[in-house]
């Protein structure tokens, strides 16, 4: 028998190592760099066209939570057509009560909550009058003048800021009404889309297009379901809180704190400030830290119990990756941009977790739940399904017709004796 001699293995120079570690580096900066030039002319476009991207955005944001209802309403018969209004005014009728009933409370308690102001300002120019400060009354006056001056010089200014707000306010009830429009569309022919998109692109492209779009789509409803449920639980509770201990203006904080909950982290931050604002002002210091510590145990009851049971692995995203997408997305787009950082964030993680599965499908080294010697995989059934002969045997017939199969010695030891018949 004769040795194999192993490879010998040729001797690399470090020129090479570090001229294909160079060529390595050169062309995945080449890619990074493509990839952000292709971001920024994404984001060119998408500002210049954001007057129909926004409404666009929020119409399937509204779609995903009203197309399961107008669903079932078309499973019991009902066209799609009058389902889809039907749906659609009554999450109008919804929201327009829920603002009505909102609007006398505040208009009741502007006049309690602007006496604590000046009550707290009166405050504040004892404690300035007094010591550490010790400041006189003429200084405080040339502060008063100075600030006064300041803002009439700037009247102008505020003036035009004031005309730039009125015209943001009519561009944003422009895109509200634009979206409703088209959320009643997505809703009413929300299925055929899918269909649409695969006879356009074939069913090679279109069939993978379908299933990120669906996954998509799924996630988006199930998060937004769910931060609703959440959020709903966190207003009641704090809202309630508020009302025990008397503070003002209880239900427009619970608004503002169910609001607050879409933003993750930040909103219900804000919301709990507000609330502890307002109660400083309006019934003192005991009162504002019995609201902070409302505040406090509801977030902390939420974020640690409800939040991980009701949304459990959907969006399968880390605390801090939520925390970093909404610091980004809110300091980059503002409060928009911190509204839609944790959907966008799922939406893409949701595809980067598609294109992982076609990879490891594609790979053809065996993982660790597969063995080489395995057929029992995804490629089809075993080869001893239904009855098939396999090659396994002495009497079995070949795999391939035309190959014979070697003849194994008797399992005894000696060949079958000679005019020994054969078996059938």
């Amino acid at each position: 028998m004769s040795r194999r001699t192993p490879p010998t293995t040729q001797a690399t120079s470090r020129s090479t190592v570090l001229g294909t570690g160079l060529t390595w580096v050169a062309e995945w900066s080449l890619r990074i760099a493509l990839i952000g030039l292709g971001l920024v002319i994404a984001d060119h476009v998408i500002g210049t066209l954001w007057v129909i991207v926004w409404p666009v955005v929020l119409a399937v944001l509204f779609s995903t939570v009203l197309r399961p209802p107008a669903a079932w309403l078309i499973r019991r018969r009902i066209p799609p057509a009058p389902a889809s209004a039907l749906v659609l005014l009554v999450a109008l009728a919804t929201v327009s009560g829920l603002l009505g009933a909102i609007a006398p409370s505040v208009t009741g308690q502007v006049q309690q909550i602007s006496d604590g102001v000046v009550h707290a300002l009166d405050r504040v120019q004892q404690w300035a009058f007094g010591p550490p400060l010790n400041l006189g009354e003429g200084e405080a006056g040339a502060f008063i003048d100075q600030v006064t001056s300041q803002l009439q010089q700037s009247a102008a200014a505020i003036a035009g800021g004031v005309l730039a707000g009125v015209s943001t306010i009519a561009s944003g009830l422009l895109s509200i009404v634009l979206a409703l429009v088209l959320t009643f569309f997505f809703v009413k022919d929300g299925p055929r889309f899918l269909p649409w998109l695969t006879s356009i692109t074939g069913p090679a492209v279109g069939g993978h297009l379908s299933e990120v779009l669906s996954r998509m789509w799924s996630v988006l409803g199930g998060f937004l379901r769910v931060q609703a449920l959440v959020s709903l639980i966190d207003a009641v509770f704090i809202g309630i809180g508020l009302v025990v201990l008397g503070v003002p203006l209880a239900l427009p904080l619970a608004v503002l704190t169910f609001l607050g909950g879409f933003i993750p982290i930040v909103g219900a931050v804000v919301a709990g400030a507000m609330a502890v604002l307002i109660a400083l002002v309006t019934q003192g210091f005991g009162t504002a830290v019995a609201v902070a510590v409302l505040v406090v145990a509801v977030q902390q009851i939420e974020g640690n119990v409800l939040q991980p049971f009701l949304q459990g692995q959907r969006l399968k995203l880390h605390g801090s990756v939520v925390l970093l997408a909404v610091t980004a997305g809110g300091s980059l787009f503002g409060i928009v941009g911190a509204f839609l950082a944790v959907p966008t964030t799922a939406v893409v993680a949701v595809l980067l977790r598609y294109l992982g599965e076609q990879i490891d499908r594609r790979d053809p080294r065996p993982t660790c739940e597969t063995r080489p010697d395995d057929h029992t995989g995804s490629d089809g059934p075993p080869d001893d399904v239904g009855g098939r002969p396999t090659p396994q045997d002495e009497n079995d017939t070949p795999a391939h017709p035309g190959v014979p199969v070697e003849r194994q010695p008797d399992r005894t030891g000696g060949s079958p004796p000679a005019g020994a018949p054969t078996p059938e």
